[in-house]
Formats: structure tokens, C-alpha cells, sequence
């Protein structure tokens, strides 16, 4: 009998496909000492009773109570985690004027680490806490605050991908908040992927530097073109905006007259690991070029829904085979909770295919087949971010990850309405996105190691 870490049974929800929900029930999912899936077994399978037999009773052995489903961990694509401190703050005030009046002036604390630690901790503990087990971080311009990030990741136990934020254009940015010139923001990023670099050699989960021009309106070119170069050198993550908003599609576009797509492209931004925030505004030769360049899409629909004046067609940029996965966008998104972000990516999808405009026949107001179900929402959050990271997570099969929440339908304080005990478990999946709560989340585990229960 093999040897494993732990051993657990219960019924899991997982992705077969971008647009199918695979149920695992009663199953055993084995997993070695690396924190990864070793083994999935069927009630039918031969081994099934002889593992059972072997781990019952023992204290690696985890049998969920009745009720509970295990779900894979969230993965969240788009994080500005400074803004966790002002969540909730302003939220009907245009873009430009939001980043300057209230976080940029909240940005710039970090350059106190004792500040910056608070405010951390705090927010992975809370991503945690909802079920969200890997991270894509913007941090600041502040190398050692971004690198105080990377370790708080480390040691609460969470996959963490940071950014250290690159604004170097003194006529775009404001004078207490940005790199202090062009070269300094580009040493700065050199050093801080090889901290971080070093930091993941310590980190079982995975610790990752990622190359983070903030968006081209807040960048000069020299800076731009040094980042490419880093990302090449390194082959590390890049994450920017792209094409978020009237104001910042139409600045790119008067500044090198293309669209940002094929801007970040000629300075190298746009490879197999550079996921971009919103980009609502991409035209059909910029989503081609994601396609060809496998850049991924961070869909972020509740700050979409205040910010970016658009709904992005998500539908068609999957049919074009674009990676897609799910962003909070704290504080552009007022929740930390990918289960919200689930939910709005479903309501904005039927919005743009339905339309929104009531003086407009029915059907000339919406764009046809734009709807996403809640089963191809939760891919996003799951399996879509996981492609979308070329990480072997957001799955629970053989070979992944285990990173799990496990979901308490019958608590007492957040009782989910299921009232007949064989109900269709696709019905009591849809029911756990639609209606679950972070306090049905008893269990958060990453790369085998429980990192949050209540």
C-alpha cells in the first residue's frame, strides 16, 4: 500500500471543461508528500476499499462530514493590495479621478513597512478566508514593502505572485508617488525578482516575481522596453492593465496610435506568462494577437461594472482561445470574494448579450451569444486562472495541486436551502456558488497544508 500524506473522502466539484462540472462522488483522493494529488479513486475502483481499510481512523485520514463538498481553491488573477485599506471607498467617482484623489495618496504609505505589514497580513489571511488559495499581486513602487508582501505569502502559506509596481513617468504620475527615475524603477525590479527568486526556494507552495508596469499611461518608454527585457531575461510573470477604460484605451492610442495589445506587444509584455487585467476594449486584431502570443485575461466583472464603461465579451474571447481567469480587483472591486466575482461574471454576460438600453428594439440592444453559465464562471475562477498561470492548479485530478476549500452546506448560521437529501449534486453545486458564504468555508488547504479553518 502506497504511502501518502494524507488521504481524504468526500465529493468534490472540479472542471472536466471550460463549459462541463465534473462530480467526484465519495471519492478518495490521495496526496503525496509534495502537496500534489498522487492518486483519485472511484467507489468502483479495486483500491478504493483496501485504502479506506488501511487509513481510516488515522490522523491523516480527513472524511468530510455530511453536507460538506469540496471545491478547488480560487485562483484570483488581479489584486492591487495596497487598495485593501480603502475597499469599499468611492466607488462612483470616474477612474482617473479615483486613482488620484484616494489611492495613490493611500499607495505611498508603504513606503512604511510597519503600515504596509498591517494592511498584508490582514488581506491574505481574508483571501485566504474566502477560499482564495494563489494570488497575482500588484504590490507598489516600494521594493522592500513589495518584498515584505512575498514573505507574508510565504509564511501564511499562500501561492503569491507579486509585483513590484513600475510609474516612472514624472509628467504622468504624482511627485510623492513614483520611481524616482527610469533606471532606479528598473534596478529596483532586477533586484526584487531575485529576492523573491531566492524567497521561493524556502516556500513549498510557490513564491513567484512577476514584472508589473503599472499601465502604459503611468510608464515611459525606456522604462517599458527595460521591463521586457527583464521578463525575457528572468522568463517571469508579467501583469499590467490593458485597454481598462475609455480614458486609458484612448491615451494609448493618441500616444503610439495603436491600441494597447500591440503597444505592449512591441515592447516585449505580451508572452505565454503575461496575464492582463480587464481589457474590455480589445478589438478582433488585438485578441488574436493574445491568442497568438498567449497572453491571458484577467476578467474582473465587479470593478468592470464601476470602472471600465464596458462589458468585456468573454464568450468570444474563449471561443478564440484566449486564457481567461477571474480578478477581485481589490479595490476596484469592493470584494475580496471570488464567489461575488462568479456570480457578476454570469449577470454581466447575460447584460451584454441581453442589452441594457429599453428605448432600443430587443433585438438590436444586446451582442448575441455573449451568455457564460454559473458552471463556465467557476472554470474561470478555477481551472481557466490555473491555464491562465501554467500552473498545475485550479483542478482537483490527478497531478494538481491540492488546493481545496471545503464547503460546509449545513451550517447552522449559513444553512444553504437543500431540503432533499437526494437532490441532483449539479443542483447543490450551483446553490454553493450562487448562495455560499465566507463562513461556509471551514477548510482552506494549499499544497497539502491546511492554511485556514473555522
Amino acid at each position: 500500500m502506497d504511502k501518502y500524506m494524507q488521504l481524504f473522502q468526500g465529493t468534490a466539484f472540479s472542471s472536466q471543461s471550460p463549459k462541463e462540472i465534473q462530480i467526484l462522488k465519495d471519492y478518495l483522493f490521495a496526496i503525496n508528500e509534495e502537496g500534489m494529488i498522487a492518486k483519485v479513486i472511484s467507489p468502483e475502483d479495486a483500491d478504493y476499499q483496501p485504502l479506506l481499510e488501511a487509513y481510516r481512523g488515522k490522523s491523516n485520514f480527513h472524511r468530510l462530514a455530511e453536507g460538506q463538498y469540496l471545491l478547488p481553491g480560487f485562483i484570483d488573477l488581479h489584486v492591487h493590495a495596497p487598495q485593501w485599506a480603502q475597499s469599499g471607498t468611492a466607488l462612483d467617482i470616474p477612474l482617473y479621478d479615483w486613482l488620484n484623489t484616494y489611492t495613490f495618496p493611500l499607495e505611498s504609505k508603504f513606503a512604511d513597512l510597519d503600515f504596509a505589514k498591517k494592511v498584508y497580513d490582514d488581506l491574505v489571511s481574508t483571501l485566504l478566508a474566502n477560499g482564495t488559495t494563489t494570488v497575482l499581486y500588484f504590490a507598489t513602487v516600494h521594493k522592500e514593502a513589495s518584498l515584505l508582501l512575498a514573505e507574508i505569502c510565504a509564511e501564511k502559506g499562500q501561492r503569491g505572485l507579486v509585483g513590484k509596481v513600475v510609474m516612472d513617468d514624472p509628467a504622468q504620475n504624482p511627485e510623492y508617488y513614483r520611481d524616482a527615475d527610469t533606471n532606479s524603477a528598473l534596478v529596483d525590479t532586477e533586484e526584487f525578482i531575485l529576492a523573491v527568486r531566492e524567497l521561493a526556494k524556502t516556500v513549498k507552495q510557490g513564491v513567484y516575481p512577476v514584472v508589473t508596469p503599472r499601465f502604459i499611461p503611468s510608464c515611459t518608454n525606456e522604462a517599458l522596453e527595460g521591463l521586457g527585457k527583464l521578463a525575457a531575461k528572468y522568463d517571469a510573470y508579467v501583469q499590467s492593465h490593458c485597454s481598462e477604460s475609455d480614458w486609458a484605451h484612448g491615451y494609448v492610442r493618441d500616444r503610439f496610435d495603436k491600441n494597447d495589445a500591440f503597444a505592449l506587444q512591441d515592447f516585449g509584455l505580451l508572452r505565454e506568462k503575461s496575464i492582463m487585467a480587464h481589457c474590455n476594449f480589445l478589438d478582433e486584431p488585438d485578441a488574436d494577437l493574445f491568442a497568438e502570443t498567449g497572453t491571458a485575461i484577467a476578467h474582473c466583472p465587479v470593478s468592470n461594472a464601476y470602472f471600465a464603461n464596458s462589458v468585456i465579451p468573454v464568450a468570444h474571447f474563449h471561443a478564440k482561445g484566449i486564457d481567461i481567469g477571474l480578478g477581485t480587483d481589490i479595490s476596484g472591486g469592493f470584494s475580496p470574494s471570488l464567489f461575488d466575482n462568479v456570480r457578476q461574471a454570469v449577470i454581466s454576460s447575460r447584460m451584454l448579450e441581453d442589452g441594457v438600453n429599453p428605448s432600443l428594439p430587443a433585438h438590436e440592444r444586446g451582442v448575441p451569444e455573449s451568455r457564460i453559465t454559473i458552471d463556465e464562471a467557476f472554470y474561470l475562477a478555477t481551472a481557466g486562472g490555473g491555464e491562465s498561470l501554467s500552473l498545475p492548479i485550479g483542478r482537483i485530478q490527478q497531478n494538481y495541486a491540492w488546493d481545496v476549500q471545503i464547503i460546509d452546506t449545513k451550517l447552522p448560521s449559513a444553512k444553504l436551502p437543500i431540503f432533499d437529501e437526494n437532490e441532483d449534486l449539479h443542483g447543490i453545486f450551483e446553490k454553493i456558488m450562487y448562495l455560499a458564504r465566507p463562513e461556509n468555508i471551514r477548510e482552506v488547504w494549499v499544497q497539502g497544508e491546511k492554511v485556514h479553518s473555522r
